[in-house]
């Protein structure tokens, strides 16, 4: 059974419903954007064919439901999504060996124009730094989000996609415990590697044009890349600014990044 907590995680794994799909939507207080949510719901069963069973509870037994996932994830604010434990997909997370398959399957499904970019996060500790960037990963398009299974932010299905407000329904996602293992095997299969960092080439000056396949390097809020990822990228870049603080917040940085390298 996985349970769904926060407004938009709810409504985007809703969406993301297969036919023939089952959920349970249990709710507390009937406040208008609970109302909200439950008439998508309804609307879903009828033209997804989805199997969407609204029921209402006591606050308690929505605390007692949240108690055993993540802090972040308890706030339920009055309604909880929940998943049979035998639904077909519960996760977009990828297993490290299915990574050759699924890239090679996403490249496929490429116009002439379009790169194949993934984004590799190196020890970002913040999960709403982590939720942030996935949205932005959805938004331009990404393939694929890395996250190191240590060293890093919770990894918890329920955080990813409270965090991200939804958007790990969309964006396939990989944990790993070794992320130069990673860098490596997507070198072998001709991904080029950038990472963010100060000092790095302006990124003003650089062109990606020739690049159709990228990996996009974010390092931690405080530290940046660790420094055996650094030496196996390919090409450190650089955002201009020109503010008094002296840097960006990790999550815009990677929304420019990304914006910038997948065009």
């Amino acid at each position: 059974m996985k349970i769904i907590t926060g407004f938009h995680a709810i409504e985007e794994k809703l969406k993301s419903l297969e036919k023939n799909s089952k959920a349970t939507l249990l709710y507390s207080k009937p406040g208008p954007r609970v109302k909200k949510i439950i008439s998508f719901a309804q609307s879903l069963s009828e033209s997804k064919k989805v199997f969407i069973e609204c029921r209402q509870v006591e606050n308690h037994d929505l605390e007692k439901l949240v108690s055993t996932l993540p802090e972040l994830a308890r706030d339920h604010r009055g309604i909880v999504l929940q998943l049979s434990g035998n639904q077909k997909e519960e996760s977009n997370q990828i297993e490290f060996s299915d990574l050759k398959i699924y890239l090679n399957s996403k490249l496929k499904t490429k116009t002439e124009n379009q790169k194949s970019v993934v984004m590799i996060l190196d020890s970002i500790t913040d999960p709403h730094n982590v939720g942030a960037i996935i949205r932005s990963c959805d938004q331009f398009g990404a393939d694929l989000v890395i996250l190191p299974a240590r060293r890093g932010a919770n990894t918890d299905s329920e955080i990813i996609a409270r965090s991200s407000a939804g958007a790990s329904s969309w964006v396939p996602y990989m944990i790993v415990p070794n992320l130069t293992r990673v860098i490596e095997l997507l070198k072998e299969e001709g991904y080029w590697i950038y990472g963010a960092d100060a000092g790095g080439e302006n990124l003003n000056e650089f062109s990606s044009k020739s690049a159709d396949k990228v990996a996009i390097v974010m390092g931690s809020e405080g530290s940046g890349m660790s420094r055996i990822v650094r030496e196996n990228c390919d090409k450190i870049l650089s955002i201009p600014t020109c503010g008094k603080l002296d840097s960006l917040n990790v999550s815009v940085a990677a929304g420019i990044l990304l914006y910038r390298i997948s065009q």
